[in-house]
């Protein structure tokens, strides 16, 4: 028997119609869930991403703030250390060196049995001058057995060799590290000391002038072939110890004693210069010292019989290098020759 309290109950069966393969309806489903999976892809990196970088600050900030707190407690202490380091650096730069060390490099320069070398009065005259003037920019013509030494009274300064033979250059270099020395061609010859000295008289005003740039110079007594960086310098002393000048045929000191009268006179910054020329007993050597640097500015106190002084004020005259310049000729004949031959290279 039937329950009449039972409420019938409808289902309603609808078909399902599968999208037939390549149909429309089926590619543009397919493309939007998969459109629809993307989107929740790159929201969830983008939301990951910022959350990293909200940590990230937060860490640096910390971090930051604790680090600026113990710098500024050290600031004083650093700034104190730094000033006494450069405070030592420069006092050991500038302190010369002990007048027994002095006196010791002197003596052993003076006493070695090396050919050529120069005796103890000239050494122990252009070591006082060093050691006043040092550690200072010293521009040395002539590589001798003497370049240690003058090397070593210098410490803390510059110290430049000009030499013609670059053979020797190449054998002193490994043997002595830091050695800064160039190779010079000179154009000049002994023989030719009266056409060479007329030839700068007669231009004095123009390509053989006192004040000019070496290095651009037209005068045939100029040494215009080293680095440039070198006509840059303001040397404070020029020793004149080269090139050769034994023969008729060796270059002399013409050029050298001439281009040192003419970056005396050029430095720029209005300070003097002191130039030694050594073997200046000889005819060659007194003669272009009087000719480029001038009787006036030798200073016989410290100058020896084979060793000239003078002290070269930078500027003045454009057209004459001494106040009490002439235009009298040279007496070859009365140029004795030269007895100091380059060192020997001996090993």
């Amino acid at each position: 028997m039937k329950n009449p309290n039972i409420t019938p109950k409808l289902i309603l069966f609808h078909p399902f119609h599968k999208p037939a393969p390549g149909s429309s309806t089926g590619i543009f489903s397919y493309l939007a869930s998969h459109h629809r999976l993307l989107i929740l892809l790159f929201i969830s990196c983008f939301t990951f991403a910022s959350l990293l970088t909200f940590l990230y600050s937060t860490s640096t900030s910390t971090s930051t703030s604790s680090s600026t707190f113990t710098d500024s407690s050290h600031t004083t202490d650093t700034f104190t250390a730094t000033k006494t380091t450069t405070t030592i650096a420069a006092a050991a730069t500038t302190t010369p060196l002990p007048l027994p060390v002095v006196d010791a490099l002197i003596h052993y320069a003076a006493n070695t049995n090396a050919t050529g070398r120069m005796i103890e009065s000239d050494i122990r005259a252009v070591a006082n001058i060093l050691r006043r003037r040092g550690p200072c920019n010293l521009l040395v013509f002539g590589l001798s057995v003497e370049t240690p030494l003058w090397i070593a009274l210098n410490s803390g300064g510059r110290t430049v060799f000009l030499d013609e033979n670059q053979y020797y250059i190449a054998y002193l270099e490994p043997r002595h590290p830091g050695l800064e020395a160039y190779d010079v061609t000179y154009t000049t010859r002994v023989r030719d000391l009266q056409e060479l000295l007329s030839t700068a008289r007669a231009t004095r005003a123009t390509d053989c002038r006192p004040i000019q740039h070496l290095l651009f110079s037209e005068c045939r007594l100029a040494v215009n072939d080293l680095p440039n960086h070198l006509y840059d310098v303001d040397w404070d002393m020029i020793l004149v110890d080269g090139p050769s000048g034994w023969m008729q045929t060796s270059p002399g000191r013409t050029a050298s004693i001439f281009s040192s009268a003419v970056m005396a006179r050029s430095r720029r910054d209005g300070g003097k210069t002191e130039v030694l020329v050594h073997d200046y007993q000889f005819g060659l050597e007194k003669t272009c010292a009087h000719e480029f640097l001038c009787e006036e500015n030798r200073i016989e106190e410290s100058s020896t019989e084979s060793l000239g002084h003078f002290i070269i004020q930078s500027g003045g005259p454009r057209d004459a290098f001494c106040f009490n310049a002439t235009d009298d000729g040279v007496n070859i004949g009365r140029l004795r020759a030269r007895t100091r031959a380059h060192p020997l290279i001996t090993k």
